[in-house]
């Protein structure tokens, strides 16, 4: 019985499509889907911070053995994100699971198949990021969409580091000192970009469910 009461309508707005309520239930997914993206920044941050102060000392084994949870507890979060994030385009909703669905695989074929260490794996096995990369593009999913619904400079910058950093230790390209940077900048913006987002009014992340609407009915 409370949780019919609930999820009654509490805001009406006009959409596109016709009129839309916004109830408890809709609230309650923005909020998890935000407090996925700040637990996805903090251990990430957490991560590349450890990493950066172990600059003379990369392979400390104290920091490698952090990384490992940490990294599980970034893509853990990173997909209750995607869950409850709402996209008009149900195709790019699913393919960015499926970019992070693949990701986690390959992490876990990383982590299991390898006797070093996951982070040092895929530091000195760069080609290991065509599998665990699939999870960053997720990411990087989540940023454009920001970026383009609510013009955030921060995620505009991170749509590009992002990548960039990633194919840039790909190729062997960059210089330790650029790689670095760009680590320390990612966090800083994914932190940033998470923190703003828990102030932010909550319908807008709600969107113009009219729009969902009319689209479900539409042929596939």
């Amino acid at each position: 019985m409370n949780a019919q009461v609930a999820d009654q309508p509490t805001e009406s707005y006009q959409g596109q499509f016709g009129e839309f309520t916004i109830t408890e239930s809709d609230r309650q997914g923005v909020r998890i889907y935000r407090a996925g993206l700040l637990v996805a920044a903090l251990s990430f941050a957490i991560g590349v911070a450890l990493v950066l102060r172990q600059a003379n000392s990369p392979t400390s084994p104290t920091v490698l053995v952090a990384l490992t949870p940490l990294y599980t507890l970034f893509a853990g979060a990173l997909a209750v994100s995607l869950i409850t994030i709402h996209i008009y385009m149900g195709v790019l909703h699913r393919a960015l699971q499926a970019f992070w669905l693949i990701g986690a695989i390959a992490a876990i074929g990383v982590a299991h198949f390898n006797p070093e260490p996951f982070a040092l794996t895929v530091y000195q096995q760069p080609l290991t990021i065509l599998g665990i990369g699939f999870t960053f593009a997720a990411l990087t999913g989540i940023f454009f969409k920001e970026a383009f619904c609510f013009n955030r400079l921060e995620t505009k910058f991170l749509t590009f580091i992002v990548p960039g950093l990633l194919l840039g230790h790909l190729t062997g390209v960059l210089p330790i000192a650029l790689e670095k940077g760009l680590l320390a900048a990612w966090a800083i913006l994914f932190v940033i970009f998470a923190l703003r987002k828990t102030v932010q009014a909550i319908p807008d992340d709600i969107g113009d469910k009219s729009v969902f609407e009319y689209l479900k009915h539409q042929p596939s």
